[in-house]
Formats: structure tokens, C-alpha cells, sequence
């Protein structure tokens, strides 16, 4: 999702960061997703080998890059598609006006996130479009026609490569889930916890870049979606892992069980979401980032802070369902 400040288009050094940004990047772009020794092409058999080279070309040099012109184009179409789940954000003061952060949020309600467009426009609502600012993005989505393009556009990077880095040092703010399809897949039953599957990478870009790490909590969102299983066995029936895929989630329907190829449609659940107090590392200093118990140490702060956010969320604003519902049809009334 791309992201950006308040003041567009009122400071040109702003401007001059962003193409910076996109320099740097072009520069340190990796070809080939992030533990991948550039042959993963080449692991990957049969019909995966394709989408496998695509994933890979996607953390090249010459992949689409963020356009601030197209993501004002399309500001119109997201707040239509988040006024669905009638949304609620806490907590923007925290976020800085200006300057590199890195964000961290907890992933929810697979593709849909509808939590992860309306943290986006907060912060363009914050930032404005200008200001450069990027979300790490799963491979996958990046490859697909049409799809990949507009997330490329609007401000997409690649989880696993150096683009990230590139960015916060070049003073924008990057948006990262960490717990990725894991957590965004994660049963409704667990819905209310903060899961990020042992990734601790966040905690090394943040310590490595020395920018504060702000978490975003999202509540009612993965009441959307009612995820029966991850279906851990059957990605790896299908062969998913080469593609770093670990699920293949069954869901509850209005007829009953579907897969990620046939989902249901969204429940208009009410979505809060709310930006916590800054974390600085700074004072660790770069080489931290090797240390395993620092980062094991710094990954469970965030995670803590944003449970017990979550956790009194939950009581907040009980009945996400109820209370989207009560909402959208008041709306309908009201006009």
C-alpha cells in the first residue's frame, strides 16, 4: 500500500527523497527472494518453475516502481471499499508527520486486509501522497497479472529483498506485516492473538536503520472471515513451500466449507485500528541486529504491547459483526 505525508507537494526536498528512494532501490534491488541462493527457479519442478522465475524477477532492478499520481487515482475506490467494514482509527498522533518509520501491524483476513487499506489511508490522510512510503508485500501477489502492476504502483515492495532498507534510510516510512500469510490466515478461534510465527526480521531492519518501530493494531477484522484451518498439509501436498507458501486456508461460507480458490465474500464487521506509542532501538546501535537474544528480546516487546492492545480492544469494541452491521444499515437509512 502506498503511503505518504502531509504537506504534499509543500516541500520539494521531499520529492527529491522520494526519487533517492527509488534510486537507491533500483541500485540494491536482490534478484532473487530474500535465504534464496538465486536458484530457486531451478528447485522449483514441474508448473511451480514459472511462478518461481516471476517471483524472482519481481526483486529485480527493473520491476514497476510507486507512482504518488496513480495512488491519488485510486484514493476514491479504496475509502468505498473500507466504508464496508465501517472503520475506526485511534491513536494517528503517534504516527510521525514526517521522517522514516517502520510500522508493524497484525495480519488478518487473508487477501481481503481490509485493516491493512484503511491503515493505509490513515496514513495518507496523515502524510500525505508524496511523502514516500511503501509496504512489504508477499511475493506471490506481486506475480499476478494486473494485480501485481497496481501493487507495484501503489507502493508494494518485496518482502525479501533490500528494498525495504533502502527506503527507511532514505527517510520514508515502510508498512510490515510479519506475520504475513501466517497470521492473516490464522483460525477464527484465534482471531484475537497477536501471531507473527517466530519472524523476527522487522526487528532487524528497525535495529539495523535505527528508526522507531510504531506497532498498528487491528481489531475486528479477521471477524470478516471465518478461517477454519490454515491447511498447512495441504500446501505442502501441492508443493507451496517453494514459493514460501505454508497454507492453504478452508474457510466457512454461506455453503458451507471453501477454499482460498473459491472464498467467500467479506461479513461487513466494524474495524478498528489503532496506532500504538514509537519503540527506539536506537540506543542498541546497528550491530544488535546479530545479536539473536536482542532480537528475540525487542520481537517480544512489540508483539506484548500490541496483544495487550488487542486484548483490550477486544473488550472495547465486543461484537465487531453486530456493531458493522448496525452500522451499515443506519447508513442506508440515513440517505
Amino acid at each position: 500500500m502506498a503511503l505518504v505525508g502531509p504537506g504534499a507537494g509543500r516541500d520539494n526536498r521531499t520529492m527529491e527523497a522520494g526519487n533517492d528512494v527509488a534510486n537507491d532501490m533500483t541500485q540494491r534491488s536482490l534478484t532473487s527472494p530474500a535465504g534464496s541462493d538465486g536458484r530457486g527457479a531451478d528447485r522449483a519442478k514441474g508448473p511451480l518453475a514459472p511462478l518461481v522465475r516471476r517471483i524472482e524477477h519481481e526483486h529485480s532492478a527493473d520491476a514497476v516502481r510507486r507512482d504518488p499520481e496513480y495512488i491519488e487515482r485510486q484514493l476514491q475506490a479504496v475509502r468505498r471499499y473500507t466504508n464496508y467494514f465501517s472503520p475506526e482509527v485511534r491513536g494517528i498522533e503517534y504516527l510521525p508527520a514526517e521522517g522514516p518509520a517502520l510500522l508493524v501491524g497484525n495480519h488478518n483476513a487473508l487477501f481481503y486486509m481490509p485493516d491493512t487499506w484503511v491503515t493505509a489511508l490513515a496514513i495518507i490522510d496523515r502524510r500525505g501522497t508524496e511523502h514516500p512510503a511503501y509496504t512489504l508485500t508477499y511475493d506471490l501477489l506481486l506475480t499476478v497479472p494486473v494485480v501485481g502492476p497496481f501493487l507495484r504502483r501503489i507502493g508494494a515492495i518485496p518482502a525479501g529483498s533490500h528494498e525495504a532498507e533502502a527506503a527507511l534510510t532514505q527517510g520514508a516510512l515502510v508498512l510490515d506485516y510479519p506475520g504475513g500469510d501466517w497470521e492473516a490466515c490464522r483460525p477464527w478461534l484465534d482471531r484475537n492473538s497477536i501471531d507473527f510465527g517466530g519472524r523476527t526480521g522487522f526487528v532487524r531492519l528497525a535495529l539495523r536503520t535505527g528508526v522507531p518501530v510504531i506497532p498498528v493494531v487491528a481489531h475486528g477484522s479477521h471477524d470478516s472471515v471465518i478461517v477454519v484451518s490454515r491447511g498447512e498439509g495441504i500446501a505442502r501436498l501441492l508443493g507451496l513451500g517453494a514459493m514460501r507458501i505454508k497454507v492453504f486456508p478452508i474457510m466457512l461460507g454461506p455453503l458451507g466449507l471453501a477454499t482460498v480458490l473459491t472464498p467467500p465474500p467479506p461479513l461487513p464487521t466494524s474495524i478498528t485500528v489503532e496506532f500504538l506509542p514509537p519503540i527506539h532501538w536506537s540506543s542498541l546501535g546497528p550491530d544488535a541486529a546479530d545479536d539473536p537474544e536482542v532480537v528475540d528480546r525487542c520481537a517480544a516487546e512489540v508483539a506484548g504491547v500490541m496483544q495487550v492492545a488487542l486484548d483490550r480492544l477486544r473488550v472495547e469494541r465486543a461484537h465487531p459483526l453486530r456493531r458493522g452491521i448496525t452500522n451499515l444499515v443506519s447508513r442506508a437509512f440515513s440517505h
